[in-house]
């Protein structure tokens, strides 16, 4: 995997790599004949192939892959756009997009965008003039303006969004069932005796945070408990903002028995602000998030979250784009696809149990 993260960088000393004219101009060949050798052609006599590759061989001669497949219409790249690399759910999609391929013989260029949707615009067009074969993208948290993403439909260039995406039927994705995996968290909780459950959510022009954020309101109403403002807080979903989302919801409802996080990383701040009020999890507060993130195990207790099966939404959003490749001119019809969740119980939210 070659992740480039559409980054510059310097060399200390120019190089020279030997080219073909190169050994053409040192072997008095031409420049067909030194190509022809070194793809083996039948045309070209074994002396001379063998004087051709014992030449590549002394100039350290390596062959240009790209230039020859772009000049098969071709870069066997693929491009990829991700928010941020940190955390585990975006390492494991790209690891899951990875595996499927490289076994279908392409490399890959990782872009983040940072979360910065001018970054965003800035890895569309690197990846563009690199003239991958096709592009992944996962938008940032800001990204309201889709003109870049209509430009790589418009050329016809491959395109195929996984998790965060522009919702469009004329696109193909991948997602999870946000709704679903926000709804069985907060029913969790509703089962382990939670009655006022607070819920800490993400920027509402966004899917996944919007979906998440409906299926707490349905999981409450569904149960007989009535949505109540107050108990919403929204924020980027740092770590900081959970903990000051936190902080403002005990101010306001000082009797809240539960939380439902957007994400993972604000699920840890929120409960760093329980604790430092002197508050029990599970038994004065329990706990859900989203994410499945790795430091879930290593907290105090452990955090009850859904399962986002990262490498499973790697490999079928890549697969789609792969079809896509391999269709060629010929239309084909943009498909959405969508991963039920897992709740994972751990003892954050465990009350029943104690």
């Amino acid at each position: 995997m070659y992740d480039l993260a559409c980054r510059s960088f310097l060399l200390p000393v120019p190089i020279h790599r030997a080219s073909i004219s190169d050994l053409a101009a040192q072997l008095n060949l031409s420049v067909s004949t030194v190509s022809r050798a070194l793809s083996n052609n039948s045309r070209i006599s074994e002396a001379t192939k063998k004087r051709v590759w014992d030449k590549a061989r002394e100039l350290h001669y390596q062959p240009n892959h790209l230039a020859a497949a772009l000049r098969k219409g071709r870069s066997n790249t693929l491009g990829i756009v991700i928010p941020h690399i940190d955390g585990q759910f975006f390492a494991l999609v790209v690891k899951g997009i990875e595996t499927l391929a490289n076994q279908a013989g392409f490399n890959l260029m990782i872009c983040q965008s940072n979360e910065k949707v001018e970054q965003e615009r800035k890895n569309i067009e690197a990846l563009l003039n690199a003239q991958v074969d096709g592009i992944l993208v996962s938008i940032s948290l800001y990204t309201q303006d889709f003109q870049h993403l209509e430009e790589v439909r418009r050329r016809g260039i491959p395109l195929v969004f996984f998790d965060r995406i522009m919702e469009s039927p004329l696109t193909s994705a991948v997602v999870l069932d946000d709704y679903q995996g926000g709804y069985d968290a907060v029913s969790h909780l509703i089962e382990q005796g939670c009655q006022r459950i607070a819920h800490l959510g993400g920027p509402q022009h966004l899917n996944i945070c919007r979906n998440r954020y409906q299926g707490y309101a349905d999981a409450l109403q569904k149960h007989g408990y009535a949505l109540n403002p107050a108990l919403v807080h929204f924020s980027d979903l740092s770590m900081q903002d959970g903990r000051e989302g936190m902080q403002a919801l005990l101010r306001q409802v000082p009797i809240l028995d539960g939380v439902f996080a957007c994400n993972d990383l604000a699920l840890v701040g929120a409960m760093q602000m329980v604790k430092q009020q002197g508050l029990r999890i599970p038994q004065d507060v329990a706990l859900a998030g989203f994410s499945n993130e790795l430091f879930d195990s290593l907290t105090e207790p452990m955090l009850t979250s859904v399962d986002q099966r990262c490498e499973e939404m790697g490999k079928t959003a890549v697969q789609l784009l792969l079809d896509m490749i391999a269709a060629g001119d010929q239309e084909i019809a943009p498909r959405h696809v969508v991963l039920q969740p897992t709740l994972l119980i751990r003892g954050s939210s465990q009350r029943k149990l104690l």
